[in-house]
């Protein structure tokens, strides 16, 4: 994996645990305004807005780098629009880059078949 392809994911991994955050923030903001005088939806509209419009631009990016199956692309963006789907978003990108820092160090020391 070329340095590229892995601050693509790492910036996708960043911003997948804030956006399922504010995405469960924004939930209970509008349970409260619907159940008490406290309203916070349009502060956490937005902050949910931008992150989850960043997050779309850095799985695109991601997926143009690693060359993602349209079934592995799909599945990180379905994740995106889940409450808490960010979390495992970020837990499968991880792994996924710990593979790829493996699968290179294999291949710098000549492993076979790696």
């Amino acid at each position: 994996m070329d340095i590229k392809t892995a601050t693509a994911i790492r910036r996708l991994r960043l911003v997948s645990a804030p956006e399922a955050i504010s995405f469960l923030l924004l939930l209970v903001c509008s349970v409260l305004k619907r159940t008490t005088d406290f309203n916070a939806v349009p502060v956490m509209g937005m902050v949910h807005g931008v992150l989850f419009v960043l997050y779309v631009i850095f799985w695109a990016d991601a997926w143009n780098r690693t060359k993602w199956s349209l079934k592995t692309a799909a599945l990180y963006f379905v994740l995106s629009v889940l409450p808490t789907g960010g979390f495992f978003a970020d837990r499968r990108l991880r792994r996924e880059a710990e593979d790829a820092v493996i699968a290179s160090r294999a291949r710098q020391e000549g492993v076979v078949g790696a």
